[in-house]
């Protein structure tokens, strides 16, 4: 990826059409990089297609799609079970001799995966960076980590909580942010978190 810009954007298409089916316009990808000029958009588009990530459709208001990236060898889905490490108290280290399918846990039609930008939900473990695993739904049950899109226009994530008066309130796990309470009817569920992971490196 050319810059760290362009990958921002490229990971904001995936995710944005992931959740709606099609392609952000230019000035919904300039709003959320929190610039003003849709021609700036457009160059990290143009970048993204130089590289063969995404081709342009001319003329076309949501005319951005993504393309199959190849590789030239082939990946596996498993990583080895070696054993157990203690997160409290010390224990014997024994050796395993396992493999872990991450398709397991991660690789599911109905799942996909979203980039965290913001420390909203970081008394949550869930971290700016982070990658979380969301599974495709409708409906939630109370204390569930939320894909929650808000008017139609803004996701964010937060945990639910239910109201006895129909109203929903989403709760950021920060003790630093209020949490925000609105008519269920402004509220869709978009997917759940089921999990995530981190790099260190």
């Amino acid at each position: 990826m050319a810059t760290d810009r362009a990958r921002e954007v490229y990971d904001y298409i995936q995710a944005y059409n992931a959740r709606h089916g099609y392609a952000p316009k230019l000035r919904e990808i300039a709003s959320h990089l929190g610039i003003s000029s849709r021609g700036v958009a457009h160059r990290y588009v143009r970048a993204l297609q130089a590289e063969g990530l995404v081709h342009i459709e001319p003329d076309r208001a949501r005319g951005i799609r993504l393309r199959k990236v190849k590789t030239s060898a082939p990946r596996t889905s498993s990583l080895p079970l070696l054993g157990r490490i203690a997160a409290g108290r010390p224990i014997e280290a024994i050796p395993g001799e396992d493999e872990i399918d991450l398709s397991e846990f991660f690789v599911n039609r109905e799942r996909f995966v979203l980039r965290v930008q913001g420390d909203s939900m970081i008394e949550a473990g869930i971290l700016d960076s982070d990658m979380v695993v969301v599974e495709k739904r409708e409906t939630a049950d109370n204390g569930d980590i939320v894909v929650a899109l808000i008017d139609g226009t803004e996701a964010t994530l937060k945990r639910l909580q239910k109201n006895r008066d129909g109203s929903v309130t989403l709760r950021p796990a920060n003790a630093a942010l209020s949490p925000l309470r609105l008519s269920a009817t402004r509220v869709r569920i978009q997917g759940v978190v089921v999990g995530q992971f981190r790099s260190y490196r």
